[in-house]
């Protein structure tokens, strides 16, 4: 099959206009605000999935997460939890869906004590088929989507964070 470099600059050019047309834009870093510069790290499960996500994004975002230190603001997680509930049941009285969720507070306080950001709530949730013969394929994609949901989240409250004094 022949192709031509003026067909294939056209397509490219065309996926483009597409891309620009739908809103796509690459995400860039968040402008976090500068009393963050050094923060402190206060959440519930400190060795989780979300946890070490949030410290990631924070530190690819120019803020210096500290263990101590009274010169730094601290963003409070009190709430980070995952739960697992029955989403639906066949005929046979066997389970056939799970549904999965995750909730964070959150709130941000400057170096002082002072609040920055008042408690926030994000929640997201995924349902997921659940066959008993595979169920190695279930639990895989049971972690699958709460590894997603924690990822997600922590992407929301960064971005959050990003839109203070906006």
């Amino acid at each position: 099959m022949y192709r031509s470099p003026v067909k294939a600059a056209l397509l490219i050019f065309s996926a483009l206009i597409i891309l620009s047309a739908c809103g796509f834009q690459l995400q860039t870093r968040a402008e976090l605000p500068p009393q963050m510069q050094q923060t402190r790290l206060e959440i519930q499960q400190p060795y989780s999935r979300f946890a070490q996500r949030l410290e990631t994004l924070l530190e690819q975002n120019g803020v210096h997460v500290v263990e101590s230190g009274k010169d730094a603001a601290i963003l409070e997680v009190p709430l980070n939890r995952t739960r697992k509930q029955i989403q639906s049941i066949g005929d046979d009285a066997r389970v056939r869906e799970y549904l999965v969720s995750h909730t964070v507070h959150f709130r941000l306080l400057d170096k002082d004590g002072k609040e920055m950001i008042p408690l926030q709530i994000f929640e997201q949730s995924r349902v997921y088929s659940f066959n008993e013969q595979d169920i190695l394929a279930a639990e895989r994609e049971d972690e699958f989507l709460r590894n997603e949901l924690s990822d997600s989240l922590a992407g929301m409250v960064v971005r959050r964070i990003g839109t203070y004094g906006k």
